[in-house]
């Protein structure tokens, strides 16, 4: 478990879950491994990022159940060298152990019966150094000393299900190649699913409900899942381990981001090469990607991942726009540069032992990694374009005809269009200077905008199909209560009706159909509305807010740095409290030092030429690769909304403009559609496998 300043009843929420979970095990009584004695095959390990940084009310949690005991810490502990003199040397962590029969559920109601003994080792570190230190001392401090067979990671304030933790064990009992796995992660509703009444809160409730149902199933399949979320995940502990002979492995990978995100208290240079450590801190804010990714392929091994649907674990969303935006920048920048990462390095799965058939299906799973990244990256150009193409097919006087007149859809037009890039303008300035936390109203004023603008441009798609049904209608001469086979093939026909009505039903319809087949439809009810009304403000707020802070590589915590003590020290007299400080009062002793200043005046003092520190030139190269991403993003981005957009008559001498909007439309429609189809395909897969294994 791994803790910053969580609160006790976050803690309780976890704490409480796993207590739930040994209980579980321990009553499965017709296990070859479990029973009566499981709880002493699990140790339930507790990190926590910081003494100063602690809640005092989770300490006293962790005192209750016997766990803690305060006054017995200290910073320091002496040693005596050979010579006899004595020596301090600096505590970096505070270690206790305790075995105890107690336990709190997140109303702070103490529960002892029907608990198991529950085995826990808890470590308070004196400075704050960030999550990744803290799996350091679980997999090589702790681990060394347990060789655990399964670990279990989770973060504090995470809920794990009354089954879950067994679930997991058991996908690694089933198939010796499993080196990780996952459950679902559940956002929280609240009592009666009150907390979907925040659009915020729905929206992350649809997300990650689409992809516990297609994402996770399908690259399940293929054995490689891009993610493990260290919220709630477990790994092969011998999986993980380095290759003795070269010290490279897993864990050397994933501890590459411990030095990646650390900071020289003094800004010297941390290691040689950093000027390429951008990318990488930016690849490690994602660094349980880069595990899943060297695990797969490992040299010399047939590692996979496997996603547990039986298994899950919830979680509190933010429920603010600006912890949001603040949370989506470390997933989004971390995601990109870890996928880049994972797709440049595809080859390396080639020195795994892995058959030729799932090294095959890898490809095939990078392949569409790559689409994805694709797409990720021309998103904002892709949203500007369809609004474009749409909203401008309103202006249209044989589209519009019994709607408005040509004035009022072009002024309606002109008027989105012109407020929609001021918009996106204003957000880059915000992204570039202000804190999410400071610009909160703005932010909310243009997710009302960007909503009103997705009505608009759903209202224009309805009304595209309507009259194109209309138009073939009229050809057949047919009726929509009466259509016969002719009229439905011309309606097929019809170039809009196809790339419009036909790719947004399919792909609903694919999420409908999948989330049935899962037996959990709910989120297609509460939750679709809010998302589809938000899509805009993940793509022009999240993304850009992201990319423009891509020199952020910071997780919103700073590590605790010692003072410098170059001061000298006050001299306490023996016996009293008092504190002796030596004041010149002689006048020989005051001329003196008045005269060594006036004469320290007449000195001439060369121009001190100034140069960089060290942290400045980082600060400066970070910042500079930002100019370079931001750039790179925004002008590919504007050079695909002008190939399709312009008017020029060399281009449209060779496809007409009306023809380019129309193509790239159906592309961009069909390509969503064909993922969302191959990912269902995934999915539908994943149940075939389950109804074998169980899990």
């Amino acid at each position: 478990l791994t803790m910053y300043n969580e609160d006790e009843v976050l803690f309780a929420r976890t704490f409480h879950g796993v207590v739930k979970n040994i209980i579980h095990l321990c009553s499965r009584d017709r296990s070859r491994v479990w029973g009566k004695d499981g709880w002493k095959k699990v140790v339930v390990c507790v990190v926590s990022d910081g003494r100063a940084k602690i809640n005092r009310r989770t300490l006293a949690y962790l005192a209750a159940i016997g766990v803690y005991q305060d006054g017995i810490a200290k910073n320091f502990v002496e040693s005596i060298k050979e010579d006899g003199s004595k020596t301090k040397k600096e505590v970096t962590a505070h270690i206790f152990e305790y075995t105890t029969q107690i336990s709190f559920d997140p109303d702070m109601k103490m529960k002892t019966e029907d608990l198991v003994p529950i085995q826990v080792l808890f470590c308070l570190k004196e400075k704050n150094a960030k999550k990744i230190n803290s799996h350091r001392w679980f997999f090589n401090a702790f681990g060394t000393i347990l060789n655990p067979n399964v670990c279990v990671l989770l973060d504090v304030g995470t809920k794990p299900g009354g089954t879950s933790i067994y679930h997991l064990w058991k996908a690694f009992d089933i198939n010796s190649n499993v080196a990780g796995a996952c459950g679902e992660i559940v956002a929280m509703k609240g009592t009666a699913g009150v907390n979907l009444l925040n659009p915020i809160v729905a929206c992350q409730n649809f997300e990650y409900k689409m992809s516990n149902i297609l994402d996770k199933p399908l690259e399940s399949v293929f054995g490689y899942i891009t993610v493990l979320p260290g919220a709630f995940s477990a790994y092969r502990y011998i999986a993980l381990q380095n290759d003795s002979s070269t010290g490279l492995g897993p864990l050397h990978s994933y501890f590459l981001g411990e030095a990646a995100h650390s900071t020289d208290p003094d800004g010297g240079d941390k290691k040689k090469g950093e000027k390429d450590d951008i990318f990488t801190a930016n690849m490690y804010l994602a660094e349980d990607r880069i595990l899943c990714f060297e695990l797969v392929a490992k040299r010399n091994c047939s590692w996979v991942l496997h996603y547990v649907k039986s298994a899950y674990a919830e979680t509190d969303v933010p429920d603010q726009v600006p912890e949001l935006i603040s949370q989506r920048r470390r997933w989004l920048n971390g995601s990109f540069f870890a996928g880049v990462y994972a797709v440049y390095n595809t080859f390396a799965i080639w020195r795994s032992d892995h058959s030729m058939i799932r090294k095959v299906l890898l490809h095939v799973e990078m392949l569409y990694q790559s689409y994805n990244l694709f797409f990720s990256w021309f998103a904002l150009g892709n949203f500007y374009l369809t609004f474009y193409i749409l909203g401008n097919s309103l202006t249209d006087p044989v589209v519009i005809e019994g709607l408005w007149s040509k004035t009022a859809g072009d002024i309606i037009f002109q008027i989105l269009r012109y407020v929609y890039l001021t918009l996106l303008i204003i957000q880059f300035i915000m992204a570039l200077g202000n804190r999410p936390q400071g610009s909160k109203w703005a932010y909310i004023a243009s997710i009302v905008f960007f909503a009103f603008l997705m009505l608009y441009m759903l209202f224009a798609a309805g009304w595209l199909t309507y009259k194109g049904i209309a138009f073939q209608l009229d050809r057949q001469r047919g009726a929509l209560t009466g259509a016969n086979v002719s009229t439905a093939s011309a309606i097929l026909s019809n170039a809009t009706f196809r790339n419009i009505i036909l790719s947004v039903v399919a792909t609903y319809g694919l999420y409908f159909v999948a989330s049935f087949l899962f037996f959990e439809p709910w989120h297609m009810f509460t939750s679709l509305g809010q998302y589809l009304l938000l899509v805009p403000f993940y793509i022009n707020i999240l993304n850009v807010y992201a990319f423009c802070n891509v020199h952020d590589v910071s997780w919103g915590t700073k590590g605790d740095n010692s003072a410098k003590q170059d001061l000298g020290s006050a001299k306490v007299s023996s016996g009293k409290s008092e504190v002796e400080v030596e004041v010149p009062v002689e006048e020989k002793d005051i001329n003196e030092a008045y005269e060594e200043a006036v004469e320290e005046l007449k000195q001439h003092v060369e121009e001190e030429v100034k140069h960089r520190s060290p942290s400045e030139k980082r600060d400066d190269y970070n910042k500079a690769f930002r100019t370079r991403v931001v750039l790179a993003w925004i002008l590919s981005n504007a050079a695909l909304v002008a190939a399709i957009t312009s008017a020029d008559s060399t281009l449209s001498s060779m496809l007409p403009q009306q023809t380019r909007s129309n193509t790239y439309m159906a592309f961009i429609l069909w390509s969503v559609t064909g993922l969302a189809a191959f990912r269902f395909c995934g999915s539908c897969t994943f149940l075939l496998f389950r109804l074998f294994t169980g899990n």
